[in-house]
């Protein structure tokens, strides 16, 4: 189970980083739903991260890739692609970054946050955690490295839930420092945090993608 979790924890993390996302609840704790719509929020993040993981386990299992050679070999494979995809991602995110002293454009439904319902807002966390590219890369990679470490089908959801609780660290922290510190006092910690992460956006994602995408190929080749 240490294995596992050692293999899971690097990836987490990177799940965690996830600075749009984050931005999208440190706005919707600004708007008059704040405390509906932020859990929502939240909620959906969390269902979009555990249907991903618990997919990409399901199969990974079904082909017995703990305790098959060959289709161990073929998880291996899998890393190695999805590793060599991300550095894909952190090429074509470099050349379409936005020239010297400009901002990267948020996304158009960011205008709409505070007219969010509890619904819509689980559906955009749930959106944000799953089919993004990055997220669904990592994500699927911890989780087919969970099936392929042998362990028994309790240590798989322990550690499954670990991954899902550290992946969400990001989400979970703005929305606790909301609910600890209130609303007045919280405004200026987190208007620091959506600054910063606005500005750094496209530093931080091409690092994440490089740096799990070289994780992910050396994975990859290890187990070949």
């Amino acid at each position: 189970m240490g294995a596992a979790i050692g293999e899971m924890l690097p990836l987490a993390i990177g799940i965690a980083i996830s600075p749009l996302p984050i931005i999208a609840v440190i706005l919707i704790l600004t708007t008059p739903q704040a405390r509906t719509n932020g859990l929502a929020f939240l909620g959906g993040w969390l269902l979009g991260l555990a249907v991903v993981a618990v997919v990409v386990l399901i199969i990974t299992d079904a082909a017995e890739a703990a305790t098959s050679s060959d289709s161990s070999r073929i998880v291996s494979v899998i890393k190695l692609v999805l590793g060599l995809l991300l550095l894909f991602l952190a090429w074509r995110k470099f050349h379409k970054r936005p020239g010297p002293g400009e901002e990267a454009p948020m996304p158009k439904w960011m205008a709409a946050l505070d007219r969010f319902t509890p619904a819509r807002s689980v559906a955009v966390g749930a959106l944000l955690a799953g089919p993004k590219p990055k997220n669904l890369i990592l994500n699927a990679a911890a989780a087919a490295g969970i099936a392929q470490s042998g362990i028994g089908g309790l240590q798989q959801a322990a550690v499954l839930i670990l991954l899902i609780l550290i992946g969400s660290i990001g989400i979970i922290a703005p929305v606790a420092v909301y609910f600890a510190m209130g609303e007045e006092k919280s405004a200026r910690v987190l208007g620091g945090w959506k600054t910063w992460l606005a500005a750094n956006n496209g530093t931080v994602m091409n690092v994440l993608f490089v740096v799990f995408g070289f994780v992910l190929i050396g994975n990859g080749i290890g187990g070949l």
